[in-house]
């Protein structure tokens, strides 16, 4: 299993290599905020590792197996941050928070969160629990509280109606 810090550095190289076409180190040390030495000793391991093919001065090139497990890292922060998006999170939080939680979560987790993703994506409307939830984030009131309340209450004048009725039906039977 890999550390989450290798995860990072795999799918910084997988999105660095996807906008610019290369790789080098300083593309790598700008992404992830550390010292360009300290980029050296990770893609040496990674190397090392068959997951990267790195030599000074040429760059870094995921292997096959570096980039199926970087497509996989990607996955799972895209999933998040869809998921944290769609709960009205803030697009920088969202990018940040999905960094730090994609790599701690279980894949069925991850699974259910993928389907949620979709499901509210391929809504054919916008779904009316979404825009609740927004004036609930906003209110702090929820939309089906005045209709909880009324549910409450029929169901208490059911109940006393039902105690009423039991009560007319033992003095009739006196």
């Amino acid at each position: 299993m890999l550390s989450r810090k290798a995860e990072d550095y795999l799918e910084a190289i997988l999105n660095i290599k996807d906008e610019q076409g290369y790789v080098r180190v300083k593309n790598i040390s700008a992404s992830l905020n550390v010292k360009p030495p300290s980029v050296v000793e990770m893609l040496k391991r990674l190397d090392r590792e068959g997951l990267v093919r790195y030599e000074k001065h040429n760059g870094v090139e995921l292997t096959e197996k570096g980039y199926r497990l970087a497509i996989a890292v990607k996955e799972k922060h895209d999933a998040i941050k869809a998921f944290l998006k769609i709960i009205r999170v803030p697009e920088k939080i969202a990018e940040k928070d999905a960094c730090t939680i994609e790599h701690g979560l279980d894949p069925k987790t991850i699974t259910q969160i993928k389907a949620l993703v979709e499901f509210v994506e391929r809504s054919p409307i916008f779904p009316d629990w979404l825009k609740h939830f927004e004036t609930f984030c906003k209110t702090g009131k929820h939309f089906c509280e005045k209709r909880s309340m009324r549910r409450t209450e029929s169901l208490q004048t059911i109940e006393s109606d039902r105690e009423q009725w039991g009560e007319k039906r033992e003095q009739s039977s006196a």
